[in-house]
């Protein structure tokens, strides 16, 4: 690489318009830094890194917005609940609960929520509009010194546009009582732009018991300049309700106390809102590339829920409340300049995040979502800063480093309605990383890839003194928990027309956050390690035809050898997702999707394990002219009776005389349609 390519490279990688990389292989929409999008090497730093663009996007049969995810190879998202509460996320090794190891972000905003009422890292993407993003962006691995909290297995940003190139209006329905509007689009103002979006859903799904979630989303955004200089100020605004069919044991669905789709609690369910406020700025020039952002977030959530149904309250059932009301500010700040480094060509980077939460989260006992017990109520103060350096340097043509330094700072308060639990306590955590770059030789490059990283635990289990339930003395949990990787790869473009890339990755963590069905929360576990090997790969035989297929194995086990086992319970183990997506064909357009989910272990001695499930969605389209034009969506297209998701834990039935281990499932929803037509304006 020339320095004269080289210094292209960080001013694109700053920019939100350069470069895109689809099914984990980097693409191109511009030409200015490679050759050709046949040759899109030379600014990825990990095999594992990739961009998903929005003509990627356009053709997936989306069931819910969460599965905007799954165009990020090896990532598994599913739900096991109603359609309102956040989904289920699984990478690398990992069943992530609501996204503990998993960063996404939106429009520049984190969705990840610590000390959350249901679990820790909760992240809600109901909010998401699909239509408005622009591109996605992903990582894997703590390789990369700005990403922080929660991407020990990866990091997700999710772009929205500034602009519409047309007007959008929706009207969409089908089976289970869907029904979609929307309404986006852009108009000039002043000397800036101003998009608009508006989306209303309803679905009662298959479930005998209807889940009526309604959303709301509002989107309202005014933009100047373009990607290199220019603003952007934001309002979002999301509101659902529904009602859940909650994972049920199979021993009630053996017995026909309840069908498939039924439910053992009617009860159960949630409301939820987001509102935020955020602005993003950005400047370049001779002297380098400036970037900085801030965020105002207002959330609550309600959710009821009941895993366990008789087993602590035979007269009253056990149906819990998980209560999440908080405001967040943060801000971002990063400067990149070019420079020198030993006589070499070198990009410096350097880094700031703040971020603050003040939350009030609680844990009651409920029966048909009416409080009659306190477990816990606490007001909790959480804020965090952190700083990181990044040097990239070109040492030879073909060999270039990728090193940087990442320091957390964290201070948590916790007011607990039992004042035993109550205190302040803090932590920080250095996290250096490093990455070379080999190539390319023949159209192939090599990576290695070196770091550390760390999730964040509840702040209320660092202060803890007593179980909120029994009294007993509790341990406190470490604040920052530490996580290594390491990685070897390769991307290759060597096929005309097909691009792949494989990669041999590996994760430890001092402490697992597992899922715990009586409370619906994670809790601390054991110290763990994962391996892996992913291969994606990306096809356009023609021009109106694209291929991608994505092949993820791991193993996950525990580190400490208990007797118990060394299993990991629901860690994911082999996926495999296969897509066909058309476009301009004539007047013809659509994709056909097929998701494998592997078998898994479901306790530590794998003496229960999952299903595995493979459902195949599939959209077919038709344009009559430009401004019209109609899709068909079929999901579960073979009616595969399959799960969603598996649990083994205990439980007991209203009637039984003791409790009993079991599997409990969510289901997958059967063969189900929708209907659209799309008219751009």
């Amino acid at each position: 690489m020339s320095y004269e390519l080289f210094k292209l490279v960080p001013i694109a990688a700053a920019l939100w318009s350069i470069s895109a990389w689809g099914g984990g292989i980097q693409t191109l929409e511009t030409v200015e830094v490679v050759d050709s999008a046949e040759n899109p090497l030379g600014m990825a730093d990990a095999a594992s890194q990739g961009t998903v663009s929005a003509k990627q996007i356009e053709n997936r049969p989306l069931l819910r917005p969460g599965e905007l995810l799954e165009a990020v190879p090896g990532v598994i998202v599913t739900q096991h609940s109603g359609d309102g509460k956040a989904n289920q996320y699984f990478l690398r090794g990992f069943n992530l609960d609501h996204g503990t190891d998993l960063a996404v972000t939106v429009a520049g905003m984190p969705v990840n929520m610590p000390t959350h009422g249901h679990g820790q890292g909760y992240a809600d993407l109901n909010f998401l509009i699909p239509e408005l993003v622009s591109r996605m962006q992903y990582k894997k691995g703590p390789y990369y010194a700005d990403e922080g909290d929660f991407s020990a297995a990866g990091a997700v940003r999710v772009d929205y546009a500034e602009s519409l190139k047309e007007g959008i209006a929706e009207l969409a329905g089908g089976s289970d009582g869907y029904r979609r509007l929307l309404a986006a689009d852009t108009v000039k103002a002043g000397e800036g732009r101003l998009l608009y979006a508006a989306e209303y859903f309803h679905n009662d799904g298959p479930w005998e018991v209807p889940e009526h979630y309604r959303r709301l989303n509002a989107v309202l955004r005014y933009s100047q300049g373009d990607g290199a200089n220019g603003f952007n100020l934001t309002g979002m605004a999301y509101q659902g309700k529904w009602d859940s069919t909650d994972q049920v044991p199979q021993r009630a669905v053996d017995s026909g106390l309840i069908g498939r789709y039924g439910s053992l609690d009617p009860t159960d369910g949630g409301d939820t809102h987001r509102y935020s406020l955020s602005g993003e700025w950005r400047r370049s020039g001779a002297h380098g590339v400036t970037r900085a952002s801030a965020y105002a977030i207002d959330y609550r959530l309600n959710l009821f829920s009941n895993f366990t149904y008789f087993l602590d309250n035979p007269a009253r059932g056990d149906q819990f409340e998980q209560a999440d009301e908080r405001r967040v500010l943060g801000a971002d700040l990063s400067h990149a300049w070019l420079g020198k480094l030993a006589g070499r060509d070198s990009e410096h980077q350097i880094g700031a995040r703040f971020r603050r939460d003040a939350i009030r989260v609680g844990l009651y006992s409920t029966e048909a979502r009416q409080r009659w017990a306190t477990t816990r109520d606490d007001q909790v103060e959480q804020s965090s800063f952190s700083l990181y350096y990044q040097n990239t340097t070109q040492w030879m043509e073909k060999f270039r480093s990728v090193a940087g330094l990442r320091g957390d700072f964290y201070r948590f308060g916790v007011d607990s309605s039992l004042a035993a639990n109550s205190g302040k306590t803090g932590d920080r955590i250095l996290s250096p990383k490093l990455s070379l770059v080999f190539g390319p030789w023949a159209k192939t490059e090599y990576y290695l890839n070196l770091g550390y990283g760390f999730h964040s635990n509840d702040a209320r289990g660092t202060v803890i003194s007593l179980d909120p339930k029994t009294l007993a003395a509790a341990d406190r949990v470490q604040p920052l928990v530490r996580a290594k990787g390491a990685e070897i790869g390769l991307r290759t473009a060597i096929v005309p027309r097909l691009q792949s890339a494989l990669s041999l990755w590996r994760l430890d963590i001092d402490s697992e956050l597992l899922f715990v069905g009586d409370a619906g929360t994670t809790e601390p576990s054991r110290p763990s390690r994962r391996s892996g090997i992913e291969w994606a790969n990306y096809w356009t035989p023609a021009s109106w035809l694209t291929v991608d297929a994505d092949l993820a194995w791991s193993r996950a086990r525990f580190t400490d050898n208990d007797p118990a086992g060394n299993r990991i319970p629901g860690a994911i183990e082999k996926t495999l997702s296969v897509g066909v997506a058309v476009d301009n064909y004539h007047r013809y357009f659509g994709g056909l999707r097929l998701r494998y989910f592997g078998p898994r272990s479901l306790v530590e001695d794998d003496s229960a394990r999952s299903q595995s499930s493979t459902l195949v969605n599939a959209r077919i389209g038709y344009k009559f002219n430009k401004g019209a034009k109609l899709a068909l969506d079929v999901y579960n297209l073979f009616d595969r009776r399959a799960s969603d998701i598996d649990y083994y834990y205990q439980s007991q039935l209203r009637g039984e005389a003791a409790p009993a281990w079991d599997i409990h499932s969510h289901p997958a929803e059967p063969r189900s349609w929708r209907l659209s037509l799309i008219l751009n304006y």
